[in-house]
């Protein structure tokens, strides 16, 4: 392995205290790889960066602060991918701050292979769920591997339904790899692992902190050729992402909603903004110049086995409706749909209207 690519090098400067990825792409450009950096003396890494890392470099690797990373690389699943490594993303080399190193789990194939963002709402709509599933889905199967934050409601929904496809699926995290987070989405970051992969630009070890998820965000929009965006309140890190990716010379789509839903109202500010109004994931493809393909088969939940209040939520959105429209649309009896509507406005689930509408409480 050449010192180019050999990754302990690499990862000890990472880890020296204050030298952050701005300096550490300095450090490559005045010495070339890592190997050169550790051989040159105080006196020329004085003319670079500042004296206490300059003399934290002169001092040589730091072998225990290498350790965990060497010890998690034994794992074949397990890589780290540099600058100087021909996988790098070439999508990632056209930011401005491209991650010297990247800890990847899974498939590092799947980072030059065309993609897409999706993401949205932790706190999803059923709608919304179904409606980034169903277009992972269909995307994956087009020739698009997804891309998104492994973060609960719409990322883990993209996930799974990417995962269904042909082109599978990437998570960016903020943590180190050998950390799940959030932890209810061990299984799906196992099933990432097998058929898709994991990314972080954290070294190994490295806990959920809220500063680590807006850089994060950085190589989602990064890493993909758009950045579509399914339900989004108006203060969400998925229009920082969105933001991002217009700010990277990607394209933006957003999926419309009701006017009265609160996680529809990122969507319509970005629409506002110049951002692809989507109505289903063949606009996506037309807009990228994919050819047009057939939908794929979508294994969805058995609507007999869904429970009266489940089949209520998917049909009583934020616009209000009446009784005899949910009875129609979930096919419950009147009296059924009477009775889970005032267990769902105990719960705050929905509220009542004059003319006996009802609609999604906007707690949800």
């Amino acid at each position: 392995m050449s010192s180019a690519q050999d990754p302990s090098l690499w990862v000890a400067l990472s880890l020296i205290p204050g030298l952050g990825g701005e300096t550490f792409r300095r450090l490559l450009q005045s010495f070339g790889v890592p190997e050169n950096i550790y051989a040159s003396g105080v006196g020329a890494l004085d003319k670079v960066v500042r004296a206490p890392i300059a003399s934290a470099i002169a001092a040589g690797p730091d072998t225990d602060a290498i350790a965990p990373t060497l010890t998690w690389l034994e794992d074949p699943f397990n890589h780290i991918v540099t600058l100087a490594d021909p996988d790098y993303p070439r999508g990632l080399l056209e930011m401005s701050d491209p991650p010297p190193l990247l800890y990847v789990k899974g498939r590092r194939e799947l980072l030059n292979h065309p993609a897409l963002a999706i993401v949205g709402s932790r706190n999803a709509t059923p709608q919304g769920l179904a409606n980034a599933e169903h277009f992972a889905h269909f995307l994956s199967d087009s020739g698009l591997c997804i891309i998104s934050g492994m973060a609960l409601g719409i990322d883990g929904a993209a996930h799974r339904g990417a995962l269904q496809g042909a082109s599978s699926s990437i998570a960016v995290v903020g943590t180190g790899l050998d950390i799940v987070y959030p932890a209810r989405h061990r299984d799906l970051a196992h099933e990432l692992a097998q058929r898709g992969a994991l990314i972080s630009e954290f070294a190994i070890g490295t806990p959920s902190k809220a500063q680590n998820f807006p850089r994060r965000n950085r190589i989602i929009s990064g890493l993909s050729r758009g950045c579509l965006v399914v339900e989004a309140a108006l203060q969400s890190g998925s229009l920082i992402t969105a933001r991002l990716a217009s700010e990277q010379g990607r394209d933006v789509f957003a999926i419309p909603g009701s006017i009265h839903s609160p996680l529809a109202k990122g969507c319509h500010y970005l629409i506002k903004q110049g951002a692809k109004l989507v109505e289903s994931a063949q606009d996506i493809l037309e807009e990228l110049g994919y050819p047009a393909v057939a939908a794929p088969t979508l294994t969805c939940e058995p609507y007999a086995e869904i429970t009266g209040e489940k089949k209520l939520m998917h049909c009583l959105g934020f616009d209000p409706v009446s009784i005899d429209t949910l009875v129609a649309c979930s096919g419950l009896t009147s009296d059924s749909v009477c009775a889970i509507l005032l267990s769902m406005e105990l719960g705050g689930h929905a509220s009542s209207l004059p003319g006996g509408l009802f609609q999604r409480s906007n707690k949800n």
